[in-house]
């Protein structure tokens, strides 16, 4: 998809969708990242190679739980049963949690399936585009989003 206001509306209502399953189960959420950056700095970064670009888009708390999420849309793959991670995105979502443990990272697509940088690396399955820009994962690896940031039901018990 080549038209950058239309991947941005995209990507902009998948975070959207992301906040409110968040706040439902008890997060509160902040969007970070380049998104939140004036016009300017996001067209001059969309012009590097700068892990900047690749930031997580939203950071959460829930008590003392601190995470932080990379909204992941359009997947998965229309003609498979896998995901697909860039290549860039994934070495600066490890690059990010080196500088910045023990905060997690976690990957959350648009079918609000979740996995983390390491998993998409390390997971038997996961192979790389023969471009060798993409790594595929199956779907059937990721975790459900309740499994992972609790079920609406438990947020409210608390």
């Amino acid at each position: 998809m080549a038209n950058w206001p239309l991947r941005k509306e995209i990507g902009d209502q998948h975070e959207q969708r992301i906040t409110r399953e968040l706040e439902r189960r008890g997060w509160t959420v902040q969007l970070c990242g380049q998104g939140t950056y004036p016009l300017a700095i996001q067209d001059a970064l969309r012009c590097t190679d700068s892990s900047l670009r690749q930031f997580p888009d939203l950071i959460a708390a829930r008590g003392p739980d601190l995470i932080t999420i990379d909204a992941k849309t359009r997947m998965p793959s229309t003609t498979t049963d896998r995901y697909a991670i860039s290549r860039k995105s994934l070495l600066a979502s490890l690059q990010f949690l080196g500088m910045n443990a023990p905060v997690p990272l976690y990957y959350v697509f648009g079918d609000l399936a979740v996995l983390t940088p390491p998993e998409v690396m390390h997971y038997p399955n996961a192979i790389r585009h023969s471009s060798g820009s993409y790594y595929l994962i199956s779907t059937r690896q990721a975790h459900r989003f309740d499994d992972v940031f609790g079920t609406i039901a438990t947020a409210h018990a608390a």
